[in-house]
Formats: C-alpha cells, sequence, structure tokens
C-alpha cells in the first residue's frame, strides 16, 4: 500500500531540503513519487533532476484548447489529462517527479482539477512512497488536488513566530482535510536550547515534536554552490537527523 507524506511549512524553512533528503531515503526502500507542489519548482534542483513541464501547464494548455475551439473533439479530456500528466513526469532511478506548477489563474478551473486528481490518484498507487513538498499556503491539500495524507510534516523555525505559525497550519488542515492520519512538527535551524515560551506553545498545542535539526553547514554549501543534496556527505547533521526522523515515523 502506498504511503503519503505530506511536507508543509512557510518558506524558509528549509522543507524542500527536508523532503529531497527524505525522498533520497526513501528511494533505497522503494519507488518514489516525488510531488513538487510549490509553484517556485524547487523540488527538482535539490533532487538533481531536470523539469521541462508541469501539471499547471498540462491544465492550462487543455482548457486554452477547449475555449479557443482547438481541443481534439476525437480525444476524452479525461485521457488527455492522463496522457500529458504522464508525459510530464521526470522519471529516474526509484524516483520519479510531478510539479503541479503554479495554481489557477482566472476562471473556473473545477472540471479540469477533478480530472487531475482522479489522474494523480490513480498515477500514486504505481509507487511505494509518495512525499508531496508543500507550498506554503497548502493550497494542493487544502482544495484536495492530492487526497489522503498518511503523516504531515510542519517545518518550522524555533522562532515563536514559527511556531505560531506551525499550530495554525495544523488547525488549518484538520479544518479542510478527511484524512491526515499522523501530523508532526520539526523544526530546522535550531540553535542552542528552545526558549521556554517556545516550549510551552508547543506543549499547550498538543502538537507532536517530533525532531530538532541544527543548522548544517554541509547543506548550507551545497546550497551556495546549487548542487544537488545527493552530493551530501553520510556524516551530514541534517541528513542523519532526516534518517532518525524515518525511523521515528516507522517509515525505514
Amino acid at each position: 500500500m502506498t504511503k503519503t507524506i505530506a511536507i508543509a511549512g512557510k518558506g524558509g524553512t528549509g522543507k524542500t531540503t527536508i523532503a529531497a533528503l527524505l525522498i533520497q531515503l526513501l528511494a533505497k526502500k522503494g519507488v518514489v513519487l516525488a510531488i513538487d507542489a510549490d509553484p517556485s519548482s524547487n523540488l527538482h534542483l535539490a533532487l538533481g533532476l531536470p523539469l521541462t513541464s508541469s501539471v499547471g501547464e498540462v491544465r492550462e494548455e487543455m482548457l486554452t484548447a477547449v475555449k479557443g475551439g482547438k481541443f481534439n473533439p476525437g480525444m476524452a479530456k479525461h485521457d488527455y489529462i492522463d496522457l500529458r500528466v504522464h508525459e510530464s513526469l521526470v522519471e529516474s532511478s526509484g524516483i520519479d517527479l510531478l510539479a503541479m506548477g503554479r495554481p489557477e489563474g482566472p476562471g473556473c478551473y473545477c472540471a479540469a482539477n477533478n480530472m487531475l486528481r482522479t489522474t494523480i490518484d490513480r498515477l500514486e498507487t504505481n509507487y511505494d512512497f509518495v512525499v508531496i513538498d508543500n507550498e506554503a499556503g497548502m493550497e494542493h491539500i487544502s482544495r484536495q488536488t492530492t487526497r489522503d495524507v498518511d503523516i504531515l510534516l510542519i517545518i518550522s523555525d524555533s522562532s515563536m513566530r514559527g511556531v505560531i505559525t506551525a499550530i495554525r497550519t495544523r488547525d488549518l488542515i484538520k479544518e479542510l482535510r478527511t484524512h491526515v492520519e499522523k501530523v508532526a512538527l520539526v523544526l530546522n535551524r535550531t540553535a542552542g536550547q528552545l526558549s521556554s515560551e517556545v516550549q510551552q506553545s508547543i506543549a499547550e498545542s498538543g502538537l507532536d515534536l517530533i525532531a530538532t535539526f541544527p543548522v548544517d553547514p554541509m547543506v548550507t554549501d551545497l546550497d551556495g554552490k546549487g548542487t544537488a543534496l545527493k552530493e551530501l556527505p553520510e556524516n551530514s547533521v541534517m541528513k542523519q537527523g532526516v534518517e532518525t526522523l524515518a525511523r521515528k515515523l516507522s517509515i525505514i
């Protein structure tokens, strides 16, 4: 059965780094579908993969053709979506990447999104793991372009504002989603002991703090060079931390 892990968090918290390291780790155990649900589409850079098109472009192409009367009447719209989404997949050994691309423009996208949802649902069943790197606003999860989530990891820094945002994200997802099996908090780029205020806020929220990661100079160095995280050495604090996190989650 496919295990789906979603990564959420405000910009600048390192969620894409954590998502990429988790994807690379899970690829040693099974085949992973990596979904980049952030319009900035940076996950492919962290994974060292090319990117040529996105699901958003597929949706726009179809709607433009339909509105312009240029859509092939001999092909069903859902078949076109299926074909183009599969063509948008970036395939590699153990990891396939699908970029969701930019959100909708003006107009109604309900029918197109429903077809996309059905296609992605079918696609996900071909993989052992699905890892979704979400945009800060959680748009794709909130409108359920991607459906049930087994594990939702909310990434934050160790500031009070960051933690409050993480708690609000948890509450929002509970309101909008029909099924999230487990929600956990990861604090990234921490420096020393957490403040008593932050510790109290987390405790009172009931949010499960499952891991804390300090700043990793090796990650910072690779980011500065624009080098994929697959080049991260085994003694990287972040790499070791993500492996420990995966063991706590019982996914490796």
